[in-house]
C-alpha cells in the first residue's frame, strides 16, 4: 500500500503547520524575515523524505532548512507583489487529492487514521501547502517571464558549452500514421446506456454514491478521485459534455447520458463558481468487436497495398481515409506533444507504434496493426509510415536546436532566480541557530560576519 503514495511528497509541509502554531516552546532553528522555522519542521520534512525515499543531495538537515528559508523568501516576495492564485484550482488539487487517499485508502476513517487528524484539519492544511507551491512558482515565472532566446544567444550559448557539457539526444523518428476506427455494433452502445441508467438509479434511489461507482467503473482517469474533474471552464470542456454539465442546477440529480467523442457519460454537479464548473463523471466506452477490427485491417491492407504500387501516395490516403483528427490534414505527420516537433524519442511514441516503428527501414510502411488510441483510449487500426531516423548523437545546432533553445532558457532563468535570492539574502534579517552554521548550503549568503 505504502508504494502507492508517492503524491504525498507534495504534503511535506501539511503536518508541520499544526505543530509550529500549537507549541510556541518548540526551539527555533531558523529565522527568517519574521518567520521562524522550528526544529521540527525540519524533522517532519526529513521523515516525510525517507519515507518517501526521495534523494536528497546533501546533508539533509542543510538541505531542508535552506529549502524552507528560500520558500520563505518567495512568499514575502508574493505579499508585496500581491501576488494571488485562484483559490479554485487551489481548492480543486487539495480535493483531488484527498479522494485519491480516500480511494487508495479505502475510506474517510483510514484516510483520518493515516495522517492522524480530522478530514478537514487534513484538507485546509493540505489547501495551504498548495497555495504556497503555487504562489512560488507564479513569483518565479513572473522574474523570469521577460526570459527568450534568439538564434544569435543559442550559438553563443552552444559555442560555450564544454564538450562534456553538450547533450546526448537519442534515437529520434519522424512518423507519419493512418488510422481506421472501427464501427462500433449497436447492441454495445446499447448495453453501456443501459449500464449508466442502471447507476443513474442506483444514485437516485440513494443505494449508492456517485463518487462509489465512478471509482469502481469509470474508464476515465478521475476515477481515481472520484469521478470528480476539479474547477473548469466551458473552453476546457468537448462541447456536448460543457453543453450538459453548465445546465445543471441541482447537486444531487444525475444527467442525461450525454454521448462524446470519448464515449458515454452521466455527470453530477458538484458546484459552479462565475463562469467555471466542478462535476463528477462516469464514462463507460463501447468495445470494438473483433470482427469489425479484423475487417479494418483488411481494408487497410489494402490501402497499403495499392500505396506499393503507386496508385496513391501515404500523404493523399490520410486526406481521404485517415479517420485520426490529429494527423489527417497534416499528410500524416505526428507531432509530438511533449516538445512541439516533429521528433520522438522512442519512449514519447505510444508503445505499439514504437514496436512497429523499431524494425522499419526509413520510407516503409507498416503492415496494419490494433492499437489504444491514447487520446480517446480505445482501438483503432492503424499503418505508419517512418519518414526518417536520426542516429544517437551529441546535440548539434542543425538537428537540434530546439534542444539547445531550451536548455539556454531554462540557464538564464535559474541565474535570474540564483540572483534574485543572492539579492534577498542581503536584504533579509536571517538568524540561524549555531548547530546550522557549519552547513555546506547552496547559497552562501544566509551567514552573514
Amino acid at each position: 500500500m505504502k508504494a502507492k503514495f508517492a503524491i504525498i511528497a507534495l504534503l511535506l509541509g501539511v503536518a508541520v503547520q499544526a505543530s509550529a502554531q500549537n507549541n510556541v516552546a518548540e526551539e527555533v532553528a531558523w529565522v527568517v524575515g519574521d518567520e521562524p522555522i522550528y526544529k521540527s519542521d525540519i524533522e517532519e520534512q526529513y521523515m516525510q523524505l525517507q519515507y518517501e525515499r526521495q534523494p536528497i543531495d546533501g546533508n539533509p538537515y542543510c538541505v531542508i532548512p535552506e529549502r524552507m528559508a528560500i520558500e520563505k523568501l518567495f512568499l514575502h516576495q508574493a505579499k508585496i507583489d500581491t501576488v494571488k492564485v485562484q483559490d479554485a484550482m487551489v481548492i480543486q488539487q487539495a480535493e483531488s487529492r484527498i479522494n485519491y487517499f480516500i480511494a487508495n485508502l479505502g475510506s474517510r476513517e483510514k484516510v483520518e487514521e493515516y495522517f492522524r487528524k480530522p478530514l478537514p484539519e487534513l484538507k485546509e492544511q493540505m489547501i495551504e501547502v498548495i497555495r504556497n507551491q503555487y504562489t512560488v512558482q507564479e513569483v518565479q515565472r513572473s522574474l523570469t517571464k521577460d526570459v527568450k532566446a534568439t538564434p544569435s544567444d543559442v550559438r553563443k550559448y552552444f559555442a560555450s558549452l564544454p564538450s562534456d557539457s553538450i547533450p546526448y539526444i537519442p534515437q529520434q523518428v519522424e512518423v507519419k500514421l493512418l488510422s481506421l476506427n472501427p464501427v462500433i455494433p449497436q447492441q454495445e452502445i446499447d448495453d453501456v446506456k443501459s449500464r449508466l441508467r442502471d447507476f443513474t438509479n442506483k444514485i437516485n434511489s440513494g443505494e449508492s454514491e456517485f463518487s462509489t461507482l465512478a471509482i469502481l467503473y469509470s474508464e476515465d482517469g478521475s476515477s481515481m478521485y472520484g469521478g470528480e474533474i476539479g474547477f473548469k471552464s466551458r473552453s476546457e470542456l468537448v462541447p456536448e459534455f460543457a453543453s450538459v454539465a453548465f445546465n445543471l442546477n441541482d447537486t444531487k440529480k444525475v444527467s442525461k447520458i450525454v454521448e462524446t467523442e470519448f464515449g458515454y457519460h452521466i455527470i453530477q454537479l458538484i458546484e459552479k463558481r462565475g463562469d467555471r464548473i466542478n462535476c463528477r463523471h462516469i464514462l463507460l466506452r463501447p468495445k470494438v468487436a473483433q470482427k469489425d477490427l479484423e475487417e479494418a485491417t483488411v481494408r487497410l491492407d489494402s490501402i497499403r497495398q495499392d500505396m506499393i504500387a503507386g496508385k496513391f501516395t501515404f500523404e493523399e490516403a490520410t486526406q481521404w481515409i485517415s479517420q485520426d483528427k490529429d494527423t489527417k490534414n497534416n499528410k500524416g505527420i505526428m507531432v509530438n506533444r511533449r516538445t512541439s516537433s516533429t521528433k520522438f524519442e522512442m519512449a514519447d511514441l505510444p508503445q505499439e507504434i514504437a514496436k512497429v516503428v523499431d524494425k522499419m527501414q526509413e520510407g516503409e510502411i507498416s503492415q496494419p496493426f490494433v492499437m489504444i488510441d491514447p487520446n480517446r483510449n480505445k482501438e483503432i487500426v492503424a499503418i505508419v509510415k517512418l519518414t526518417r531516423r536520426i542516429a544517437g548523437h551529441k546535440a548539434n545546432l542543425s538537428e537540434d536546436y530546439q534542444t539547445l533553445k531550451a536548455m539556454y532558457e531554462n540557464s538564464r532563468k535559474a541565474k535570474i532566480i540564483d540572483d534574485w535570492v543572492a539579492k534577498k539574502q542581503r536584504e533579509t534579517f536571517v538568524r540561524i541557530d549555531d548547530d546550522w552554521r557549519n552547513c555546506e548550503f547552496k547559497y552562501s549568503g544566509w551567514i552573514k560576519n
